[in-house]
């Protein structure tokens, strides 16, 4: 098996180097991160200014190439340019963080994984509940276990797993639950403050309200101290407005002239 490792905290971050050294036990291993973190940049994709890449070495060891740019660049970048054939799976993260409800819109982590499922390759986002991990350990071994089911069973087209760890002892965790997207969403603000200098900034700052209380969506499994493991694709479309918009009759708002 080859797998393609990105990530959004940056290819020095050791969640990462967590990852691949779980993965190699199982994988022919090529990484392809940002050379700067990333974080909470979503899908974006590079279009106004060069890419620069950089082979990167940890210990004295070649470890990947460092892109500077975005997740999706990274995935981009290591499937069309830097591996001589696509991979079998694409695995970002780990994660400092979570991953849940509105926050998969905003996710670095998430995107590089998406941007996989969008060229075809199967894909996982792994991540951790804290931006304060000390041990990925049991996120590692829940990452290898799952590419091995990914690659053994395959994903339908277009579809990711989106992984959310509890960041607990392996002998803490209640379990592993497939789940859904919640509805959860940020309650925040750009707080206004002042620098040394009497000079104005703003500060994004909040809090997650959390609308869902069944232990099959994501937000609820992982306060239940579940692993949380959430198929998600790119298809945006609301398929039941789709239905229902068919009454309005909307074509009957504009004739197009006949030449």
């Amino acid at each position: 098996m080859r797998i393609l490792v990105s990530n959004d905290d940056g290819i020095d971050s050791a969640g990462i180097h967590s990852l691949v050294k779980s993965l190699k036990e199982i994988a022919e291993i090529t990484v392809v991160a940002p050379h700067t973190e990333q974080s909470a940049v979503g899908h974006a994709i590079t279009m106004q200014t060069p890419l620069r890449v950089f082979e990167y070495h940890k210990d004295g060891e070649f470890f990947g190439y460092a892109v500077g740019g975005t997740p999706a660049d990274c995935v981009k970048m290591g499937i069309r340019n830097l591996m001589e054939s696509p991979p079998d799976l694409v695995v970002s993260g780990i994660n400092h963080g979570s991953n849940t409800a509105i926050n998969i819109i905003y996710s670095g982590t998430v995107s590089a994984a998406r941007e996989a499922a969008i060229m075809d390759v199967p894909s996982i986002a792994v991540s951790v509940t804290s931006h304060a991990v000390k041990d990925f350990s049991f996120a590692a071994k829940v990452s290898q276990m799952l590419a091995k089911e990914v690659y053994e069973k395959g994903l339908p087209p277009g579809t990711m797993l989106n992984v959310n760890v509890p960041n607990l002892p392996e002998a803490k965790i209640a379990g592993i639950l497939v789940t859904k997207q919640g509805k959860s969403k940020w309650d925040d603000v750009y707080e206004k403050r002042v620098d040394p200098y009497g000079r104005n900034y703003y500060w994004l700052t909040g809090n997650m309200l959390v609308v869902d209380n069944e232990l099959e969506i994501d937000q609820i499994a992982i306060q239940k101290n579940y692993v949380s493991v959430t198929p998600i694709q790119f298809d945006l479309t609301d398929y039941a407005a789709y239905e229902s918009m068919k009454e309005w009759n909307i074509e009957k708002l504009f004739h197009a002239k006949t030449v």
